[in-house]
């Protein structure tokens, strides 16, 4: 499957001559691309314009397109007349990548990045089969089932951050009790090559509504008086809000509270406001507002007692994503945390990937967010207060530089 997603990046753009069926399969995508935005959209001129005199002007330049990519080049150009992020044509192999699931839920137990064009070793799971072959954080990835993972890197680039990375994490996934072959760089610059098993996912299943079933960790930890926690998605609501709120209670003497959601890609998303209410102790404030073309809805933030009033951190990078930057960036807002890491995802609108008719892939939102603070996060993200880099020498030596920012600040009395 990774080897025809390489092949098929590598390939693009594909220009030609259009056979007859290939013309009207174009056709028939901008039609559901401008008919979806007619009936989708949260603003019912969207964009402020006028979607009907948008058709005319564009469907004559899809119907003259000579190939496949001049048809998406004037459906992309239709659609930056909107002006918002999160919607998009997807290339083919692009959208099949994104689309399809991975091999299986098995992992060897590491966490990946993409640092530097490099595939690095962020974390390694205790007692995984990465573990007991002496994986290591900081090492690169070189290889896996025989892919570069460099050349692939470079035919994600432009994708966020969050395609690449599943994209990467996807050559070492498949069916607990498989193996991969890898070749790996260690901290000296050696190549290892190694057979990694693969076990079954960290953590619980858990699943709601349509989305498939996930696999949701909680990690909880204390740094001298300082807590920690961090949690890998914005599911399993009765486990992840009971060990926040386990945190809490324990925390009396603590002089500050990590929260912990880089690589989080978010969830559910009234989740943020439960949570929230740990940390906010009066009543009338929200995270923001999630607009739609029917309703909107308030982020409301109700009190929890008993709740931490200390200083809050929020950890943060390209992969935390919806539920995550409406947190994060709710809490900052109100001044109630410091955010430090790298940029958001900017990806906080619930948004749908269809097929369209001639293969390609769109990408649409069907709300607006509005942060407290009145900015959009869609497209923007979340701006850490503190902007610091995860780097495979830091790694290599047994830090996280991000964490460490943390501590620093909240050890120094925590004065946003």
């Amino acid at each position: 499957m990774t080897r025809c997603l390489i092949l098929g990046l590598l390939s693009l753009p594909l220009v030609g001559q259009l056979s007859p069926a290939e013309h009207k399969l174009d056709v028939d995508s901008f039609e559901k691309v401008w008919t979806t935005i007619r009936d989708k959209h949260w603003e019912k001129n969207p964009g402020g314009l006028d979607w009907q005199k948008i058709h005319d002007e564009f469907r004559p330049k899809v119907e003259q397109a000579q190939s496949r990519e001049e048809a998406r080049a004037a459906m992309r150009e239709m659609l930056a007349r909107l002006k918002q992020t999160h919607f998009g044509i997807l290339p083919a192999a692009v959208y099949r990548s994104i689309d399809s699931e991975p091999e299986g839920p098995g992992s060897p137990g590491i966490d990946l990045r993409i640092l530097e064009g490099e595939a690095i070793v962020v974390a390694v799971d205790s007692g995984s089969p990465a573990e007991r072959a002496g994986v290591r954080p900081g090492w690169i990835l070189e290889s896996a089932r025989g892919r570069e993972l460099r050349a692939l890197i470079k035919t994600l680039d432009g994708l966020p951050e969050l395609n690449q990375t599943r994209a990467v994490v996807a050559t070492v996934s498949g069916e607990p009790g498989a193996s991969v072959p890898v070749v790996l760089v260690d901290g000296l610059g050696k190549q290892v090559k190694l057979t990694l098993g693969l076990a079954a996912p960290r953590g619980q299943s858990s699943s709601f509504g349509n989305l498939p079933t996930n696999y949701v960790w909680v990690d909880t930890r204390k740094f001298g008086s300082t807590a920690y926690i961090r949690f890998n998605l914005f599911l399993d609501l009765v486990r992840v809000v009971t060990a926040f709120s386990d945190v809490v209670k324990n925390c009396g003497a603590c002089d500050g509270l990590v929260i912990d959601l880089r690589g989080n890609p978010g969830g559910i998303g009234g989740m943020a406001m439960g949570l929230a209410g740990f940390l906010v102790e009066s009543q009338g404030h929200r995270l923001g507002t999630m607009v739609m073309r029917d309703t909107t809805l308030n982020f409301v933030i109700n009190p929890r007692a008993p709740g931490f009033s200390g200083p809050v951190a929020i950890l943060v990078d390209g992969n935390s994503a919806s539920t995550s930057e409406i947190f994060a960036g709710g809490l900052q807002d109100l001044h109630r945390a410091r955010v430090f890491g790298t940029h958001t995802a900017a990806a906080a609108l619930p948004s749908v990937i269809e097929r369209l008719p001639n293969g390609d892939g769109f990408q649409y939102a069907v709300a607006n967010y509005i942060s407290e603070g009145g900015k959009p996060l869609e497209g923007l993200g979340v701006k850490p207060d503190v902007e610091v880099n995860l780097t495979r020498s830091a790694l290599l030596a047994g830090h996280d530089p991000v964490v460490d920012a943390a501590l620093d600040w909240i050890r120094k009395g925590g004065q946003q």
